[in-house]
């Protein structure tokens, strides 16, 4: 980059290979440490284990701005996209819509942390001043090869002024999570909730646990045999949800090697043997729900596994939030309230964006009184 002194500053944006061969301490200094889905770790054991790359509709694109050091100072964890499976912010009558009229949707740009349904930042910055730049390298890349669309998704709230700024548009989503008021134990936070809701829990929680032996595991504490088991759950979750599970075996293999002391398993166990679990990742102030599987049908068992276990293990830790994942509104009674999501579009095309615009505007007023709508249907006791 030039001397302002002397002149306009000259940016220059490239496209790296992949995330993998990316320095991870340059990488991860602009990524920050609060959130494991934009790591280096994470999304380099999505590219080496297969689950990015070939055969997958995931073409690694990492766009990166390097100071005149030659180090990273601002990145995006970008992929080339021949489909929308994998997102969870779902535009697939969008594509038909374009396609329709006579254009090409795919492929398309998307910056996201792959089949992870987790807001968080998008824009990765050692220096802030190069986020609007970035997002014209995004833009640019774009219109430059053909390419219809730039989609962020999960986009944290603290950075969507960028993506304003740069004109992109905004689509709002919601999901819910739990948030730890200041709970010491899992009975405070029951106190916290309407009796009737309360003695529901509580009977959910004593007759999942009836018949299993609930343990968590960690770090070291997890052994390969317990990721074979674990991969046997998220098969066939993964079947059922997906028709084809996203991740490959080695991913977790991986992902144990790169941070096992950010993964939690949560297991139920009979007779020594785990018969369901749920993979959750530990961030600096959240517990993020990943996946769940089970080999036995057990009443309540998946909501003790992934969301009351998971509020135990936040309260034990001290986290603020436990993020359980995308849609679901069982998770209302179970004390995970209604928040909104961001993901931000760059739409080449100025018809198509114009349309797109005001379908987002009528989906934004839609959200917005459903999540109001959810929040006072929820199972905390109402203020008098």
């Amino acid at each position: 980059m030039a001397d302002s002194s002397t002149g306009p500053v000259e940016i220059h944006a490239r496209v790296a290979d992949d995330i993998a061969s990316l320095p991870p301490e340059q990488w991860d200094a602009c990524a920050g440490s609060a959130n494991p889905f934009v790591s280096h770790a994470f999304l380099s054991a999505m590219e080496l284990s297969g689950s990015v790359g070939p055969g997958t509709g995931w073409k690694s694109l990492p766009i990166i701005i390097e100071d005149d050091a030659g180090q990273i100072a601002a990145c995006l964890p970008s992929y080339l996209k021949s489909h929308s499976q994998g997102e969870y912010i779902f535009d697939q009558q969008w594509a038909q819509a374009f396609e329709h009229a006579g254009g090409q949707y795919y492929p398309k740009i998307q910056i996201a942390s792959p089949f992870s349904p987790v807001p968080g930042p998008r824009l990765l910055l050692r220096d802030k001043t190069l986020a609007l730049p970035l997002l014209k390298a995004a833009e640019q890349l774009a219109e430059n090869n053909g390419i219809s669309s730039v989609h962020a998704t999960f986009v944290s709230e603290d950075q969507l002024d960028y993506f304003r700024e740069a004109g992109w548009m905004i689509r709002t989503d919601s999901q819910f999570h739990w948030r730890n008021d200041g709970y010491e134990s899992f009975d405070d936070f029951l106190a916290a909730l309407s009796s009737r809701k309360r003695k529901a829990i509580r009977r959910e929680r004593a007759k999942a646990q009836e018949e299993v032996e609930i343990v968590h595991l960690s770090g070291d504490d997890i052994q390969p045999e317990h990721w074979d088991h674990f991969w046997q759950f998220y098969q066939d979750t993964g079947m059922r949800k997906w028709g084809q599970p996203y991740l490959t075996r080695s991913a977790f293999d991986l992902l144990h090697q790169k941070m096992a002391s950010k993964l939690l398993l949560i297991f139920a166990m009979q007779d020594g043997i785990p018969v369901a679990g749920a993979l959750n990742v530990i961030g600096e102030e959240t517990l993020y729900g990943r996946y769940w599987g089970c080999t036995r049908d057990i009443p309540f068992l998946h909501f003790e596994i992934c969301y009351y276990q998971a509020i135990d293990a936040a309260i034990a830790r001290g986290l603020k939030t436990v993020e359980a994942g995308a849609q679901g509104s069982h998770k209302l009674a179970r004390g995970y309230q209604p928040v909104p999501t961001w993901s931000a579009h760059y739409i080449v095309d100025p018809g198509f964006r114009s349309a797109i615009a005001d379908y987002l505007e009528r989906e934004r007023q839609a959200v917005a009184a459903d999540i109001e709508f959810l929040a006072d249907m929820g199972p905390f006791k109402k203020s008098s």
